[in-house]
């Protein structure tokens, strides 16, 4: 009977591989057997993360237990980190487990910042994906200025982009309720405006507010070396700053490249409106680590949850020999970026506003949304 089983592996435990395993735990298909392959026994939510960093949600508000997820979908759990994939033998290789054998794999690992072109960056900068790493990192901040309140501190975000936005309003804030002292921000981006996926509105309405807040803006700098405690610019620009984050493109790891998927230049996996593999059909790919060769959307949370049930329903398609179904990304979408302080800012096509009723929205869509995950805990 073990023999017949079909073996669907799943490697990272994003957003849309979060919802494909809660689907496959509410509709299971027999003889398919789901491996979890995850180097963290849990998951960062995206939308919530800002709201964690500036101290209003808990780690377990904000994060989904893939224990209790794959346990729910009765799969099978590996804590480790895919290296890479002999295609040959359909096999995915961990870093410290036995090959792991697929008939179909979904591959859903996100992006990291793009630092290795800029010397110093990799070893004196903190990139803010992976997120985990980011947190301990962050965590540490937290317990430096709470044990000397007295001192001073100095950030610098590089990338000017909605995370690093949102990145240097929600630190400003937590730290500005534990420290003494002023917390002075430095927000570097290479272009002479800011978040330049979103609209005029927005663009000029979040500048207006960082500078409100006293954070430093350097616009149309380009980071071209960091040092233990400086940030230098090509423009001859020197700033010191006492921790660095870095929050710029996104970027994806060299190993499905290297073990033989097709990519794009900066690596993402490219893959059709199945969100299958265009060069290996038995791979599918979602999320950030993912690009549409016919619909290229931004590499933002909001995509991964969208083909979260797309996803689902072409694994299960596959494993059934049915035809697939194309997925279909939303030309215009919602961001709701948090301030830090209460409010937040609408930005959706070329309309953008800013409320309190807004942080109130967000927070009841990623408390729902986070809802249907926490509850499967309650079930075991």
């Amino acid at each position: 009977m073990m023999n017949n089983q079909q073996k669907l592996v799943l490697i990272g435990g994003g957003h849309s591989h979060a919802i494909a395993l809660q689907l496959f735990g509410i509709k299971p298909l027999p003889n398919v057997r789901i491996t979890l392959i995850s180097e963290a026994p849990d998951t960062p939510y995206s939308g919530m993360l800002p709201g964690h960093v500036a101290g209003f949600y808990t780690h377990a508000e904000c994060f989904i237990d893939l224990r209790s997820l794959t346990k729910f979908a009765r799969a099978e759990f590996i804590c480790d980190r895919a290296i890479n994939l002999d295609l040959k033998n359909n096999q995915v290789i961990c870093a410290n487990s036995q090959p792991v054998s697929f008939d179909l794999l979904s591959i859903d690992i996100g992006s990291t910042p793009a630092t290795i072109s800029v010397p110093g960056a990799n070893e004196y900068a903190i990139a803010v994906k992976p997120i985990p790493k980011f947190l301990q990192q962050w965590n540490r901040v937290i317990e430096s200025v709470t044990h000397h309140p007295e001192q001073p501190i100095c950030l610098g975000i590089v990338g000017g982009g909605a995370g690093g936005v949102e990145l240097s309003l929600t630190m400003q804030s937590h730290l500005q309720k534990i420290s003494q002292n002023a917390v002075e921000i430095h927000l570097f981006h290479r272009d002479r405006e800011l978040m330049p996926n979103h609209n005029r509105w927005v663009r000029r309405h979040m500048q207006e507010l960082l500078t409100r807040r006293g954070i430093h803006l350097h616009l149309a700098e380009n980071v071209c070396e960091v040092q233990q405690k400086f940030v230098k610019c090509e423009s001859g620009l020197i700033v010191e700053f006492d921790y660095l984050f870095w929050v710029t493109q996104a970027s994806a790891p060299d190993w499905p490249k290297i073990s033989g998927l097709a990519t794009n230049g900066n690596n993402f996996i490219l893959v059709n409106d199945n969100l299958q593999s265009v060069s290996h059909s038995d791979i599918f790919a979602a999320g950030d680590i993912a690009t549409l060769i016919n619909n290229p959307c931004p590499k933002a949370g909001v995509f991964a949850v969208r083909q979260g049930k797309p996803l689902f329903n072409n694994l299960r398609l596959k494993l059934e020999g049915k035809s697939l179904k194309p997925y279909q990304p939303q030309k215009r979408y919602l961001s709701l970026i948090g301030t830090g302080d209460g409010s937040a800012v609408a930005s959706w096509g070329q309309f953008g506003w800013e409320s309190p009723l807004l942080w109130y929205l967000k927070d009841w869509i990623d408390r729902r949304f986070m809802n249907k995950f926490n509850s499967l805990s309650s079930d075991f």
